[in-house]
């Protein structure tokens, strides 16, 4: 079980960003590098476009360094083009399944993941819940679809209170999704926002199952696991006995530096997992 368990790091390419939980920035090809040396996996990219991706150092740097793409966020579709999947403008939601489409359509290419955070959007006043539910449900079940034919998986990540007010709990997002008849969409289970939702992080887990896809592997304060007060133990006994087989993936701050934060997170990987 423990060889499947893979790790991962984030690398962002969105300047607008750069406040961010994300571990590295810009610098693709030294960032592979020191994370290779570091002994991780696989990266996650955040990246500001489909394009921006194919035109980069990428397909080259995992190839040189031997490295998997967990996943592609599609975070800059709301961070730098203020494109929501359930903005009320008809038009621009148009505009956002094209965005993750592209999106999508590279991770593809790479066998990875697509992860669907802040794109979600929120239930604005004026709006009633379940219009907006009904514009989320519509976009998951297409985007989900598509995945599939383009060789990924859409992830859906439930936010914390304050960056959402539709999902917030594990639970409540899974039976959200197989309602929805979204079953092919899985769940992103940030621990940084499930510290702040669940009551106890290892028995959502536990309770989505299978439904899990992919871990951000983070602590209390967003900081690379071990410089907060997460109970991790816990939660790699849940991921044990749920038999997840996924990335671990560290979208935390890079503080005190970038690379203490990757040093740190892959000492607690291996922790768990030698």
């Amino acid at each position: 079980m423990q060889n499947k368990i893979r790790s991962a790091i984030t690398i962002s390419m969105v300047e607008e960003a750069r406040s961010g939980p994300f571990v590295f920035y810009q610098d693709l090809s030294g960032a592979c590098a020191a994370v290779a040396e570091l002994g991780f996996d696989a990266v996650e990219i955040f990246p500001p476009s489909a394009a921006a991706v194919r035109s980069s150092t990428l397909k080259r740097d995992v190839q040189d360094h031997q490295l998997s793409v967990a996943a592609l966020g599609t975070g800059a579709g709301w961070v730098k083009h203020k494109l929501r999947l359930t903005d009320p403008d008809r038009l621009i939601r148009q505009r956002a399944r094209k965005f993750v489409e592209e999106i999508i359509e590279c991770a593809g290419e790479y066998g990875a993941a697509t992860i669907i955070g802040s794109m979600q959007g929120r239930c604005d006043e004026g709006r009633t819940r379940e219009d907006v539910l009904g514009w989320l449900a519509e976009e998951l079940v297409y985007l989900g679809e598509f995945a599939v034919r383009a060789g990924s998986t859409l992830l859906y990540e439930p936010l914390n209170r304050y960056e959402t007010n539709l999902f917030t709990r594990q639970e409540e997002a899974a039976h959200f999704l197989k309602s929805a008849g979204a079953g092919q969409v899985k769940l992103l289970c940030d621990l940084f926002h499930m510290n702040i939702e669940e009551v106890s992080m290892a028995d959502a887990l536990r309770k989505a199952g299978p439904m899990v896809g992919h871990i951000h592997f983070v602590d209390s304060n967003r900081r690379a696991v071990g410089y907060g007060h997460t109970e991790m133990e816990t939660v790699i006994q849940a991921l044990k006995e749920i038999q997840y087989a996924g990335y671990l993936s560290a979208e935390c701050l890079p503080l005190p530096d970038p690379l203490s934060a990757a040093s740190q997170t892959i000492r607690s990987f291996k922790r768990w997992f030698p």
